[in-house]
């Protein structure tokens, strides 16, 4: 195996040659590659080297599968791998170069510039043509490369001068520029599950290119591994590795050697058992009860244990309506760009995102009334209170409506000056029935007396017109400002 740069660049190139079926390597060269087998890390020497080795992503190389369709073919492709770290998009662009017997080059978009492009596209064309040799050109992280760089890859593309193969942990459709995303297969990799990365861990530790048998683990420490992993591949294996150094053939990973090993304090923490629900209890209720300090122990405690972020961001939402609602409603706005810095940026950055979505929510007014008004709304059309709906609020757009009454004596609200007319609006087993009861806590109470006013207006109470509205807008008071939660009752 080779290492180089381009000439007179700060680039980054990896080229794996692949020898002719039928002749032999020098001597030299085995000895090269098996040294930088033996020293390489545990990663590395773990890397599947058939798509049946692979691991956790069988939609893509089952039989019949695009990827499988590909790797069984010798026709130049264009892939883009997107998924998490650590699921294999490397290791499935060395298996497609393996099994098909191409030349491999890999550049680092982190690293590499236009002239390393040219550069590795031009030596794969000189290639093909003297040998009939392919190219498969991986770019780790392409969403890195600029317009200018990804342009540089379409003539290859184009021409299929290559096979190109990307790999980028950001959504494609913003990342990579129009042309090249047109020009290449997009094939979407899943985080590996809990049974996938134990899978993991076995393999390494039986398989002579890992461990082979010579480490056992101690009680416990697999399912650390996993939790510490969350989901990826090459962090278990690099954990796996600290841990095993310097151990004898024969010795054992504890959980205490494993904490040592890597600096994380073991998490008590089942994801499937109490201490999930415990913990995102005590998580939810810290917040409701304003405590941004106890919501905040909560989050780190769910993220040291490996909890999916996604399901933290799942939660911020629902009780960004359920305690907070519209005494803040702009906490709903947070927890939703929360949940999308997760999609976008992932662990563990997108802790950030979720903290400060947990400290607004923790520390914005609180009001249940939206939560309370779905609710007893739902019990009531579950008990049957569910009537007609009244006929001038029905449907008018088809042929026979007005035949039927629908529509008749419907009176459009904004029409009235005030924009708010007498009218029945629920059915009739259901007229003066009140779901929404909104309190005085935060910007909810600058709708409390509004929505009084409006129930007023409604059912006949108070005349509709300017001079209605005029009283309201008298009696209404000034817009709450969101962030301040107003007094603070010792009740």
């Amino acid at each position: 195996m080779l290492t180089g740069q381009t000439d007179g660049s700060a680039g980054y190139c990896h080229i794996v040659p692949r020898v002719p079926d039928g002749s032999t390597g020098s001597l030299f060269e085995s000895s090269a590659q098996a040294a930088e087998l033996a020293t390489a890390p545990l990663a590395v020497r773990m890397r599947p080297r058939t798509l049946s080795e692979v691991i956790g992503q069988s939609h893509l190389t089952r039989d019949g599968s695009p990827l499988r369709k590909l790797a069984d073919t010798d026709s130049p492709m264009s892939v883009l791998l997107w998924g998490p770290p650590g699921t294999g998009k490397t290791t499935l662009a060395y298996v497609v170069a393996n099994v098909t017997r191409r030349r491999f080059v890999e550049l680092s978009a982190v690293q590499a510039g236009v002239k390393d492009v040219r550069a590795a596209i031009e030596a794969a064309r000189s290639t093909l043509g003297m040998t009939g040799e392919q190219t498969v050109l991986f770019i780790d992280e392409v969403h890195r490369f600029n317009k200018a760089q990804q342009d540089a890859l379409l003539p290859a593309v184009e021409n299929r001068w290559v096979s190109f193969i990307g790999a980028t942990t950001e959504n494609p459709s913003f990342s990579v520029v129009g042309p090249l995303l047109s020009r290449s297969l997009l094939l979407t990799l899943r985080p590996l599950s809990d049974d996938d990365i134990a899978t993991v861990i076995d393999r390494a530790l039986t398989d002579e290119r890992g461990l082979g048998g010579r480490i056992t683990l101690g009680e416990g420490v697999t399912a650390q591994l996993v939790r510490l992993a969350g989901g990826d591949a090459r962090r278990v294996l690099t954990y796996l590795e600290a841990a095993a150094l310097g151990l004898p053939d024969g010795g054992e990973i504890t959980v205490d050697l494993l904490e040592r090993a890597v600096d994380r304090a073991m998490v008590r923490y089942d994801r499937a058992g109490d201490q999930h629900y415990d913990v995102i209890s005590a998580f939810i209720k810290s917040m409701r009860g304003s405590d941004a300090d106890a919501a905040i122990h909560y989050l780190a405690r769910m993220i040291e244990a490996g909890e999916d972020p996604r399901f933290i961001a799942r939660r911020l939402i629902v009780h960004a309506s359920e305690d907070v609602g519209m005494a803040d409603p702009t906490a709903l706005q947070t927890a939703i760009a929360a949940a999308q810095a997760v999609e976008f940026v992932g662990l563990p950055e997108a802790r950030l995102n979720l903290a400060q979505a947990v400290i607004h929510i923790a520390l914005a007014p609180k009001s249940n009334a939206v939560a309370k008004a779905i609710w007893e709304a739902g019990a009531d059309v579950q008990q049957g209170m569910a009537g007609p709906v009244p006929k001038h609020l029905r449907d008018t757009s088809y042929a026979g409506a007005a035949r039927l009454g629908h529509g008749q004596g419907y009176l459009y609200a904004h029409d009235d000056p005030a924009g708010i007319v007498q009218q029945q609006y629920p059915p009739d087993g259901l007229v003066g029935r009140r779901y929404y009861v909104p309190t005085t806590h935060g910007a909810e109470a600058r709708f409390a007396e509004r929505s009084e006013r409006i129930r007023a207006i409604l059912q006949g109470a108070v005349e509709p017109g300017p001079q209605a509205e005029s009283e309201r807008e008298r009696t209404e008071p000034e817009a709450a400002d969101p962030a301040d939660p107003g007094p603070v009752s010792s009740s």
